[in-house]
């Protein structure tokens, strides 16, 4: 059966013997045969050889952060990091931070590839995981192995999994679960200096067309929960990847904004502070709390005062399951919704499987419930069992808890957790994975990984997210049945058609919705059913201020030119043929990428087109680059960077990638006949 793997105290020695320990996969060369083909003596042993080629990494059915499928053939050179994981899985978001840290630090000698192997029904399907892959900023790319083709020849049984392959092509190693930065760094540490020394490591920089380069900007971006105020009428959003919280009014009037936008954990007032993928909140007085999920901490929010401090956490994420501890002293584990009862604060902790609890105003955060296995058992508060918890509401007597991994909605009251709707106590976790669209009673009922809910009138209305759906359950008859959405995804309004919604707030008569993948708030007349979408009027994406440089698109010196002088007028060209060699063309599925800087002071070029990264207009072996003027005369020098990929006719998987920089000593004078500037590139 598969399994979520989370972080548990390990040796380090052991870990680094599970890594390169050898068994035989299904479909694989034995170990012996392997060893009958040595590989070449170097001065330094291989501190971690490949034992025998490893499995090839075809049979997706698509292929995301990138122009086309990949082989390991086209990574030969590199040491490649398979990372197999689902999108529902925390313990698999747990592991990003560490694969950019590896992917930062090896930029030019490690690959990693992203085999998303499903769980859930809706997680197979392609258009899914690219929301996924945007919405978690991956940067590498990712296959969607949807019939379990590539995890079968790599006998993967749990999420999440890595495994190393060595830059000739062969397997070193897996290790399940998480909290191995520092094991992969040293090893992969090791094995650079072994292949550069063996001249075997191709360090040539590797580029990728990313899926979030192809989304717009948006006011919201990919907001996770809805927190309403009757009293003060006022709607609390998180605006989660745009790392921010967005105050309006019930109607849709913009109030005010918390946070700058830039992902970090910085107090102070609401344009400085900073935070890193909010969720859930909860208002109290006029104190607002928030989860902080990627920051693993609880802000709070002096909506007086208008600043932002840090409640709980360290900031890093816990290791350990601790019991309780000192508020600024303790790391959490991704909290993902806060819910207040009794001057109590409960927070729905999604890493450890647990519910933990604050007496507001005291100086500890402790544990209240779940034993920390990932399951659905009912029973006393420590000895219960949680999957996953992302959403917590209340009655005034009753907290209920959405389980987004047993995909079942619990109840706790009395010292007892106990099973509203949806699977429990099934032998071996066998709950973990039944899942469905189906509406009844109790334990017959089958949702598909519920992320939200929201209580009105005796009623639970629940984001059934993978399903696209609303439902309402009775709490006393244990009825769930379908309320809002088709099922379809989609953005239509008649019928109602939902994309992955998330979080849920009752107001007024109206059921507040984060429709999270279609990046909008829905409106619903409980009533009626009537659904409108609620616009923050006024309200725009997080601009940048400008006191940072942009990143460089190309990094080293720069070509100088010859001077070029053009004509005056409202615009120039600059076009740049690339001289490639036998049948090689610029890659088709891959935009040629560029950026335009003045070196100094200019008056030529409209200052507006500078520093940002745009995409040029190219053919098969040339691209175009339109430069606004400003009608001035003058002289300036300009800094153009292009990064283009290149493959055999134009089409492919793996590319070559290059990049070019120029500095171009420019002049406009009425005495030139031309505007076009001429750039050659030779890879």
């Amino acid at each position: 059966m598969f399994q979520s793997r989370g972080s548990r105290p390990r040796s380090k020695a052991a870990l680094l013997m599970l890594l390169v320990a050898v068994g035989v996969l299904a479909g694989n060369t034995p170990m012996a045969q392997a060893q009958d083909d040595p590989a070449p003596k170097v001065e330094t042993e291989n501190p971690f050889p490949g034992r025998f080629p490893a499995p090839s990494i075809d049979g997706g059915t698509a292929w995301l952060n990138c122009s086309g499928p990949i082989s390991l053939e086209d990574l030969r050179g590199k040491i490649v990091l398979l990372d197999f994981w689902t999108y529902c899985c925390i313990n698999c978001i747990h592991v990003l931070p560490d694969l950019k840290f590896l992917e930062q630090k090896y930029p030019d000698q490690l690959v990693v590839i992203g085999v998303h192997s499903a769980k859930f029904d809706n997680e197979k399907e392609s258009e899914n995981i690219r929301e996924a892959v945007v919405r978690y900023e991956i940067e590498h790319p990712v296959v969607n192995d949807a019939n379990m083709v590539i995890a079968r020849k790599y006998a993967f049984n749990s999420w999440p999994t890595f495994v190393l392959i060595d830059p000739e092509g062969n397997f070193v190693g897996r290790q399940p679960g998480e909290g191995n930065r520092e094991l992969f760094d040293r090893v992969i540490g090791q094995m650079v200096e072994y292949h550069r020394k063996k001249g075997t490591l191709d360090e040539t920089p590797v580029r990728f067309d990313l899926e979030r380069e192809k989304e717009p900007d948006r006011p919201l971006k990919y907001p996770g929960k809805v927190l309403a105020d009757e009293t003060g009428n006022r709607l609390f959003i998180s605006d989660s990847n745009h790392n921010r919280i967005v105050i309006s009014s019930l109607d849709g009037k913009l109030i005010d904004v918390i946070g700058s936008g830039k992902i970090g954990s910085a107090d102070g007032n609401f344009e400085t502070a900073s935070f890193d993928h909010p969720h859930g909140m909860e208002l109290v007085g006029e104190t607002l709390y928030v989860a902080d999920t990627e920051n693993h901490l609880i802000r709070t929010v002096d909506l007086k005062s208008k600043t932002v401090s840090t409640l709980a956490g360290t900031g890093s994420q816990a290791r350990v399951r601790l019991q309780q501890g000192k508020l600024r002293e303790l790391a959490l584990n991704s909290p993902w919704d806060v819910r207040a009862l009794n001057g109590v604060l409960y927070i729905a902790m999604a890493g450890p499987h647990q519910l933990w609890k604050h007496k507001i105003g005291s100086d500890t955060v402790e544990l209240y419930a779940g034993n920390g296995r990932e399951d659905i058992v009912d029973g006393p508060l420590a000895a219960s069992s949680l999957a996953q918890p992302s959403a917590i509401k209340t009655d005034g007597k009753s907290l209920y808890v959405v389980d987004s991994e047993g995909s079942a909605i619990r109840q706790i009251q009395d010292g007892m957790v106990t099973t509203i709707v949806g699977p429990h106590d099934l032998p071996r976790g066998r709950s973990l994975f039944e899942f469905g669209d189906i509406d009844g009673v109790g334990d017959q009922v089958r949702l598909q990984h519920p992320i939200g809910v929201a209580y009105h009138d005796g009623m639970l209305y629940v984001a059934d997210t993978y399903n696209d759906k609303i439902k309402q359950v009775n709490i006393k008859t244990r009825e769930s049945k379908s309320w809002l959405g088709t099922g379809e995804r989609g953005a239509g309004l008649d019928p109602v058609q939902m994309n992955e919604p998330a979080g849920l707030e009752a107001a007024n008569g109206h059921l507040f919705i984060a429709d999270t993948n279609n990046h909008r708030i829905l409106k619903v007349n409980i009533a009626t059913k009537e659904t409108t979408v609620l616009t923050v009027d006024g309200l725009t994406h997080p601009v940048s201020t400008g006191s940072e440089p942009p990143a460089e698109l190309v990094k080293g010196e720069a070509e100088k030119s010859s001077a070029v002088t053009i004509a005056p007028g409202k615009e120039a060209t600059l076009t740049v043929n690339f001289e490639f060699v036998d049948d090689y063309k610029l890659n088709k599925l891959a935009p040629v990428a560029y950026q335009l800087k003045a070196v100094g002071q200019q008056n030529i070029v409209d200052p507006s087109v500078l520093g940002k990264r745009k995409k040029a207009d190219s053919d098969d072996v040339s691209a175009s680059v339109t430069l606004p003027l400003t009608g001035e005369s003058g002289e300036a020098v300009l800094e153009l960077s292009v990064a283009y990929q290149y493959c055999r006719d134009g089409v492919g998987g793996v590319c070559k990638f290059a990049s070019k920089k120029w500095l171009i000593p420019v002049k406009v004078d009425s005495a030139a006949k031309t505007s076009d500037v001429k750039l050659i590139a030779k890879p």
